[in-house]
C-alpha cells in the first residue's frame, strides 16, 4: 500500500517536472513558424552569391578615382566650349579607360596658391606683380575661393595662409620686399645699390612647398601661379621633385615668365618651367616687364581656370602602389588641343 503510493507521488511528480521542462523550452524558443514558402529564381541566385566580407569593402573604399580637370583650344589657342562626354576618349598607360562622370561647368571651389619670385631679378617688375596680382585675385576669387601667398629668393616665405579677403591678400603682396643678396664690397661688386649676383633663388623649394604642404590636402580645383624668371639658385631639391609633388596635389602650375631685363638679368629658366607647366597641365607665359602683358596673362588664366572641364574614371589597373601613370584625353576627330596634366601617382588613400 505504502509502495502503491510512492508509486502515484512519483508518477505525479514525473508529469510536475516534464511540464515544468516544457514551459521552460517554451520560453526559450520562439514558436515555430509555418513554414515558408519556396524561393523564387531571383531569391536562389542572390542566396548563392558570396557574402561581401570586410576585405572586398576595403578595398571599395580604396579604389582610386582619377579625377581631371582640362581646357580645349583649337588651333589658333581659342577655348572652346559646349563640347560633351561623347567628344573625348582616355588612356591610361596606353590603355583606354571608361569615363564615369563628365562636366562642362567648373563650379568645385577654386584653391589658389600666388608664388612671387623676390631674387634680384624682380627689382623693377616687382611692383607691377603687386599690382596687377591684386586686380586678378579682386576678379577671380568668389565666395567658395581660397588663396595664400608664398614668396621666395634665399628663403621660402609664407607670407598670408588660405583666406578669402582680398583685402588681406592684397596686403600680404605689398609687404614683399627684394632680397638682393648684397655683399660688403665697393657700389657694383656687392657693397653698393647695383644688385650682383643673388644668395639664393629658391624656386623648386617653394613650388614644393606650396603644393605638398599647402595644396596636398585641399579638395576640387587646385593652382599655382608662379612669378619668376626661371632660374634656380640653391634649391635643395629639382626641378623633378617640385613636378612629382604639384602632381601628388593634383594642382594645375602656370608660370609667369618676368624680370627686369635691362639690368643684371641674362636669360630665363624657361626649359624646367615648361616642363612643369605641360606636366601640370598648365601654361608658361612670357612677359618680361611688361604690365600690360602682365593683365593679359591674368586675363588668359582666368579664362582658362573658368572654362575647364571635368571628368573621372575608375582606372582598369587597381594597384594602388604609389606608382607614376601616364594620361591622356584625346578630342575625338583630332581637331582640337587638350591642355590636362599628363599623369598621376596612385597613391593609396589615406
Amino acid at each position: 500500500m505504502l509502495f502503491h503510493r510512492f508509486r502515484q507521488f512519483a508518477t505525479v511528480l514525473c508529469l510536475i517536472v516534464v511540464a515544468s521542462l516544457g514551459m521552460a523550452a517554451q520560453s526559450q524558443n520562439p514558436p515555430a513558424q509555418p513554414p515558408a514558402p519556396p524561393p523564387t529564381q531571383d531569391q536562389q541566385s542572390q542566396s548563392q552569391a558570396p557574402a561581401e566580407d570586410d576585405t572586398l569593402q576595403t578595398f571599395k573604399a580604396q579604389v582610386n578615382v582619377v579625377n581631371l580637370f582640362f581646357n580645349v583650344k583649337d588651333k589658333h589657342g581659342m577655348l572652346i566650349p559646349n563640347l560633351t562626354k561623347t567628344d573625348f576618349e582616355v588612356f591610361e598607360d596606353g590603355k583606354p579607360q571608361t569615363v564615369k562622370y563628365f562636366s562642362a561647368e567648373s563650379n568645385q571651389p577654386l584653391t589658389l596658391g600666388i608664388m612671387i619670385d623676390t631674387s634680384a631679378s624682380q627689382t623693377r617688375v616687382l611692383d607691377i606683380e603687386q599690382t596687377s596680382c591684386a586686380e586678378f585675385l579682386r576678379s577671380v576669387l568668389r565666395p567658395k575661393d581660397l588663396a595664400f601667398v608664398i614668396n621666395f629668393d634665399v628663403d621660402v616665405d609664407l607670407d598670408q595662409d588660405f583666406t578669402n579677403n582680398v583685402h588681406d591678400l592684397t596686403r600680404a603682396l605689398n609687404k614683399v620686399q627684394i632680397n638682393a643678396g648684397m655683399g660688403g664690397g665697393p657700389p657694383g661688386l656687392g657693397g653698393g645699390p647695383i644688385p650682383t649676383t643673388p644668395r639664393g633663388t629658391l624656386l623648386y623649394d617653394a613650388i614644393y612647398l606650396g603644393a605638398n604642404d599647402k595644396l596636398k590636402n585641399e579638395v576640387g580645383r587646385k593652382a599655382m601661379i608662379v612669378f619668376t624668371d626661371g632660374e634656380d639658385q640653391g634649391s635643395r631639391l629639382r626641378i623633378q621633385d617640385a613636378i612629382e609633388a604639384a602632381q601628388k596635389a593634383d594642382t594645375i602650375c602656370y608660370v609667369i615668365l618676368i624680370a627686369d631685363r635691362g639690368g643684371w638679368y641674362q636669360g630665363y629658366g624657361f626649359g624646367d618651367m615648361s616642363k612643369l607647366a605641360e606636366q601640370t597641365g598648365g601654361r608658361v607665359i612670357e612677359v618680361g616687364n611688361k604690365q600690360e602683358k602682365l593683365r593679359q596673362a591674368f586675363d588668359q588664366i582666368q579664362n582658362e581656370l573658368r572654362s575647364q572641364y571635368n571628368l573621372g574614371y575608375t582606372p582598369t589597373n587597381t594597384k594602388l602602389d604609389g606608382s607614376y601613370r601616364k594620361v591622356q584625353i584625346r578630342a575625338k576627330g583630332g581637331a582640337y588641343k587638350v591642355q590636362a596634366r599628363q599623369g598621376y601617382y596612385a597613391m593609396a588613400k589615406d
